[in-house]
């Protein structure tokens, strides 16, 4: 489970940076990213995070997983604190972002090998669950290539596959499915469905309106740093104005 509340967290502008953003922050120091939001992401559930670029999305899900610390306001990961239990939490969650690189030399094998040693699990489990995600995503036709020769769609699957390897209780994916083609897109959908017959927790930020309505239980919509909607998809669907999700979507970003 995830708790979020009062969730705020504020960057320090440099001279360089303030001049690079233009003359709204010409007379300020501090960006706030996220500006007090509260949500909770439960067990067996998917929870779509959406917003607009810049909106504080990544932010978000970046100090859930411990990459950064809030400002203020408190998040809590399968009941530990993600400040000052980082580590407990840290191995209750998978992470996956498109920016986290991978190790061009390594094959996939060892990449998501290496990860599991860093988890502590012993071979047998490693294999067992290393077979189970290899199969799901279909990646055994390129588990011995180095990182380096594989497409972008084999690095994404292979980023995931490192990502749940030690089986975690909470899964964060940023953007899983950015720039992937329809059939590797299709296999992480399946794979995020498959965490919510788990039981996990699962979070996820896209700007596929077509995936939010394929696999989202519940959707959280972020706009400059503020919550502007926290339900679930039902009560979203039920209260639509407009002819589809996506204009529904754009319009209340449009009030906001």
């Amino acid at each position: 489970m995830i708790k979020v509340e009062n969730l705020v967290k504020d960057f320090t502008l440099n001279k360089k940076q303030r001049k690079e953003m233009g003359d709204d922050f010409k007379n300020t120091t501090t960006l706030r990213a996220v500006d007090d939001i509260s949500f909770e992401c439960k067990p067996g559930r998917i929870v779509g995070l959406l917003g607009p670029n810049g909106a504080g999305k990544t932010t978000t899900l970046r100090m859930i997983a411990t990459m950064l610390k809030p400002t203020s306001g408190s998040i809590m990961v399968s009941n530990y604190d993600t400040v000052t239990e980082g580590q407990a939490v840290r191995g209750e969650i998978g992470f996956m972002t498109g920016q986290t690189a991978l190790y061009d030399r390594l094959t996939p094998t060892e990449m998501v090998k290496y990860i599991a040693d860093l988890h502590g699990m012993d071979d047998k489990s490693f294999q067992k669950r290393k077979d189970k995600i290899f199969s799901m995503l279909d990646m055994n036709s390129f588990a011995d290539r180095r990182i380096a020769r594989l497409s972008t769609g084999m690095k994404q699957k292979t980023s995931i596959a490192r990502t749940i390897i030690h089986d975690p209780a909470v899964m964060i994916f940023d953007e899983p499915t950015s720039g992937l083609d329809v059939m590797t897109s299709r296999s992480i959908i399946d794979l995020i469905k498959s965490c919510r017959e788990e039981g996990k927790t699962v979070i996820f930020s896209t700007h596929r309106m077509g995936e939010v309505n394929q696999v989202c239980d519940d959707i959280s919509i972020i706009y400059k740093g503020k919550m502007y909607y926290n339900d679930s998809l039902e009560k979203f669907k039920s209260e639509m104005t407009q002819p589809t999700f996506e204009e529904e979507f754009i319009h209340r970003i449009g009030r906001a």
